[in-house]
Order: structure tokens, then C-alpha cells, then sequence
């Protein structure tokens, strides 16, 4: 999982960013707008199964890129957002199944997900949700911020007020933890895959972001690896009705 994601970072020009500080100079295109991209970010929505749609009609702006068509490389992945997208392709390409982490166009989908088998199955469940200020990140964590711009939640339990609802999210996959920082890689970041090095304390434990900025609500612990295989699945998919974005 980590290999992958820091492959994927590689392949996009080891972009970096650390929130707070003065950004870089914009570049001329965004970089999911490079035909020469295309392929990567199709590889993102193909995890997903049903991409609602997002794979045909970039397929139809890519066509019409190739052709020349004044405009349409500039619209390439534009809409919709693929952060989620990709975070569902590391895992999927790592080799977790549909059962311990189900792919989402929407960050909210696979949190929701997470956190029921989390309380269903607390001995089993792959992933389990920590408070951000109770638990420092590590190696493989997923780190997850609220981007809401009004009433954003603090806390994953403040989840279950939307009655799976949709909201504006963000996870990064934890690549490397320690004492003042924790740094992760995201997609959809600047149009491209970038690693974030977020501030932590002197026990790793995630510092409030700046003023502004999106709210930790959660660090999803990552025990895959440490627990017995899942049996069945329920007669439920628990991605049934989930959000889309």
C-alpha cells in the first residue's frame, strides 16, 4: 500500500506542500489536464466498479484533446473530484478487497463504511476510527479532515448526525510519522498526487490545522495485516445507497 502511493507520487513529480505556507507558483495547466495524465487518473476511477459516469465523459473530453479541439484538454478530470478515487485504487491495487475497505467516489462513503464494521466488529475490523488528539498517525493510517465550510465535525462520532448524508472530505494515506510531523499522500490536491507534510507535536500526535483550514475529525488505524481474513460479507452491502460525489 505504501509503495504504491508513494509510486503514484513519484509519477506525478514528487509534488509537495505543507499547509499553512506561502503555495508555489500556479502552473500554466493543471497537471490532470495533461493528456499524458489521462491514463493515471483513469486507473483511479476503474477501482470504484461504478464510476458514475466519470470514466465516459473524460473519455469523450479525451478523444476530443487528441483531435485538437480547442478547450477540451483544460476540462480533462476537472469534474468530479478524484481524491477519493484514488485513495480506493492504493487499496484496491494493494490487494484490500471490497469487504475490508469498499471503494467510493466519496470520501464520506468509505468513512461511513469504516466506521460500521469498526462498532459492529471492534476485534475484527480492519480499520478502526481514533481521535486525531488520543492517537498519533503511523505507516498506513488514513488521516481524514472535514472541508465543510460551515459547521464542520470534530469528531467521526458527529458523522452519524448526516444519516449518511453526503459532506465534503478529505483522507490522505500516512507514508512516514514521527516526532514534529506526519507526511501523507493525497490525490486531487493542486490537480495532482502531492505529499502533505502535516505539523505534529513532539509525540506525533496531528497539531490543529491553520485557521481556515479543514478539521481533523478522524486518524483510521490501519490493523490490515494484524487480523484474521473476513469471512462472509453480510447480506447487506454496507456501500449500498452510499453517497456519491
Amino acid at each position: 500500500m505504501l509503495r504504491i502511493a508513494l509510486a503514484e507520487w513519484e509519477d506525478w513529480g514528487r509534488r509537495e506542500r505543507t499547509p499553512g505556507a506561502t503555495p508555489p507558483p500556479a502552473a500554466s495547466a493543471p497537471a490532470e489536464a495533461d493528456p499524458a495524465n489521462f491514463p493515471r487518473v483513469l486507473a483511479y476511477w476503474r477501482a470504484l466498479g461504478d464510476d458514475g459516469g466519470a470514466v465516459a465523459r473524460n473519455r469523450a473530453l479525451y478523444a476530443a484533446a487528441l483531435s485538437g479541439r480547442a478547450g477540451a484538454a483544460a476540462e480533462l478530470w476537472r469534474e468530479p473530484a478524484w481524491s477519493a478515487a484514488f485513495v480506493s485504487f492504493v487499496l484496491r491495487a494493494a490487494g484490500v478487497d471490497r469487504r475490508e475497505f469498499p471503494p467510493d467516489a466519496a470520501h464520506s462513503g468509505y468513512v461511513d463504511a469504516l466506521v460500521r464494521d469498526a462498532e459492529r466488529f471492534p476485534a475484527l475490523a480492519p480499520f478502526v476510527p481514533r481521535e486525531p488528539g488520543a492517537y498519533a498517525p503511523r505507516p498506513g493510517d488514513l488521516v481524514c479532515a472535514d472541508r465543510s465550510a460551515e459547521a464542520p465535525i470534530a469528531h467521526w462520532r458527529q458523522r452519524a448526525a448526516d444519516g449518511g448524508r453526503f459532506r465534503p472530505m478529505h483522507c490522505d494515506i500516512v507514508v512516514e510519522a514521527g516526532p514534529g510531523h506526519v507526511l501523507a499522500v493525497g490525490g486531487n490536491l493542486g490537480d495532482a498526487v502531492v505529499r502533505t507534510r502535516f505539523p505534529a507535536d513532539g509525540s506525533g500526535y496531528l497539531l490543529p490545522p491553520p485557521p481556515g483550514g479543514p478539521v481533523w475529525f478522524a486518524v483510521f488505524e490501519n490493523r490490515l495485516g494484524r487480523l484474521p481474513p473476513w469471512g462472509e460479507s453480510p447480506a447487506a452491502p454496507y456501500d449500498a445507497g452510499s453517497p456519491r460525489s
